[in-house]
């Protein structure tokens, strides 16, 4: 037997300090910017609302995380989703929230793990939801009636045949029935022994929610379409009972094959199935909220990352830029939105997105960013790459000279540098004001599809003359019979080498004329022309 250790300063420093790290663990929030998209006039708009979640309140149920599946495409995927979900239970878990474990089929394998016996051994719920044990097809009528976006009626499998047909006999060789070849949940997901539970029982596991209190559900696992929806644990029961239930929606995926109907890509697919999730059955989050960095996407989902910093409150871009992101961009480009906190404008919680997007789209008015936050927007910038500017972002990061706040930053010359501009005020929201293409530049491919003659734009006519050197005016627009006209878009290339797009034109009416969605989308298409 050793001798014992010395009870030395150091060590008495981690007595201390280890505990509180613990405490501050399990007293830690979920600040959460849950996305859904509610019915209003026929519409299903994009809307964000804010929430803080106590994790005691809460739980993460882990769906059919099996460790192997019939597709193998859908396997490979699986793994590739294993160590960023399993640091979310982790974090979840050390927070204090509640870990459920639903490999469906797969109770056998747990028969005698600590986590099965503790779920079976929770007190049985007073009262049940109707239909609790049973698969959800649907939540409503509502839901039934709209359809699913994708056409999964071939199973979903995306695999090529030969390959498909390679990993069938490897599962045989492995003793496993090749049309449901899983046993057990995959092993990198780590169990808790001593407070995860195990269920893939609808009952069982509304036992656990109602003995623990828990009044929020994070869903995550796969498949979307399929088990994430409907099993007896899935989202629709989980709503239709009255839970605060959500989908983490980066820590998921969906059975599509891209030769169905609609014939877009499986990465797109599973974008219909998330927007069908939002629009019927619950809004959903992403893995940064709880992990900070980037959300997570899979390694052959080729679309280049955009994020979009939103942080103002007239023109309400909050809704137009997502909407327009989800009409015009969604084959092409991954899209992240970066809201400012609601309660605290200067705050953009998941900035740090920002560090591996490919283009930034800049609708910000007037803020001071955290000197860390605002150098996250300078060190993209400096890295040569892509930005676009919305109406505001002239005077983004400006407040008109006043100090900032201790601790935050302001970029006055934002403007200048990085657009290209020199806004310096607006003509009266009460003038007209049109548009037009500049015909020097007819041929620039941004401006490809947009019309020449005159078009009525939504807002005021910002004051910009006279701009940077290096910048080339596509539209010119003209408030009512003043003068001078001023330039409303052109592009600029700063010293690093980014590309730089930027529009005066914003306003929401904006977003319903065809020649400034053409040149907005068109825009995007030139910023990533290397």
């Amino acid at each position: 037997m050793s001798a014992p250790v010395p009870f030395t300063g150091r060590m008495r420093i981690a007595a201390i300090c280890v505990p509180l790290i613990l405490a501050l663990q399990s007293s830690f929030a979920f600040e959460l910017n849950l996305r859904h998209r509610p019915e209003t006039d026929g519409q299903h708009r994009i809307t964000h609302r804010w929430e803080t979640w106590d994790p005691s309140e809460t739980a993460v149920i882990v769906c059919d995380m099996w460790d192997a599946h019939h597709c193998l495409n859908a396997t490979k995927r699986g793994g590739e989703l294993v160590p960023r979900m399993n640091a979310i239970l982790t974090k979840a878990r050390n927070a204090g929230a509640v870990i459920i474990h639903a490999p469906s089929s797969c109770m056998d394998f747990y028969q005698d793990h600590p986590a099965r016996a503790r779920a079976q051994a929770v007190p049985k719920a007073s009262s049940y939801p109707d239909g609790i044990a049973q698969w959800l097809d649907w939540i409503d009528e509502r839901e039934k009636a709209a359809g699913y976006p994708i056409d999964a009626s071939d199973g979903g499998e995306d695999d090529e045949k030969e390959a498909h047909e390679a990993w069938a006999k490897a599962l045989e060789a492995r003793g496993r029935d090749p049309r449901a070849p899983w046993i057990r949940q995959t092993e990198g997901l780590t169990i808790d022994m001593d407070k995860d539970f195990i269920t893939d029982d609808g009952e069982e596991n509304w036992n656990v929610l109602e003995h623990r209190k828990i009044q929020n559900v994070i869903l995550v696992g796969v498949h979307t379409n399929m088990c994430v929806l409907g099993r007896p644990f899935g989202l629709r029961q989980m709503a239709k009972a009255g839970k605060n239930v959500v989908l983490m929606r980066d820590m998921t995926d969906t059975m599509y094959n891209p030769a169905m109907p609609p014939h877009v890509s499986h990465f797109r697919g599973t974008d219909r199935i998330i927007a069908h999730v939002e629009k019927y059955v619950c809004p959903t989050i992403t893995s940064d909220q709880l992990l900070g960095g980037a959300p997570f996407h899979f390694a052959n989902d080729a679309r280049a990352d955009v994020v979009m910093l939103i942080g103002e409150k007239e023109y309400k871009t909050q809704d137009t830029l997502p909407a327009f992101a989800e009409a015009h961009l969604a084959d092409q480009f991954r899209v992240q939105v970066v809201h400012a906190h609601p309660e605290e404008p200067n705050r953009f919680p998941g900035i740090e997105a920002v560090r591996e997007a490919d283009l930034l789209v800049i609708s910000v008015r007037r803020r001071a960013l955290a000197e860390t936050d605002l150098q996250i927007v300078r060190d993209f910038i400096a890295a040569g790459k892509p930005v676009i500017g919305i109406r505001t972002a002239s005077h983004a990061f400006s407040l008109r000279g006043a100090a900032p706040p201790d601790g935050a930053a302001t970029w006055e010359r934002f403007d200048s540098a990085i657009l290209g501009g020199n806004y310096h005020g607006h003509h009266g929201n009460q003038i007209p004001t049109v548009a037009w293409v500049n015909l020097d530049q007819r041929d620039h491919p941004i401006l490809a599809g947009v019309s020449h003659g005159d078009f009525s734009t939504g807002g005021s006519l910002y004051e910009v003359t006279p701009l940077g050197r290096h910048t080339q005016v596509l539209l010119m627009g003209r408030a009512g019979d003043l003068q001078p006209d001023e330039p409303v878009a052109w592009t600029h290339h700063t010293q690093s080498g980014s590309r730089v797009f930027y529009t005066s034109l914003g306003h929401v009416d904006d977003f319903d004329h065809p020649n400034f969605t053409t040149m907005l989308r068109n825009a995007f298409a030139w910023a990533m022309t290397q």
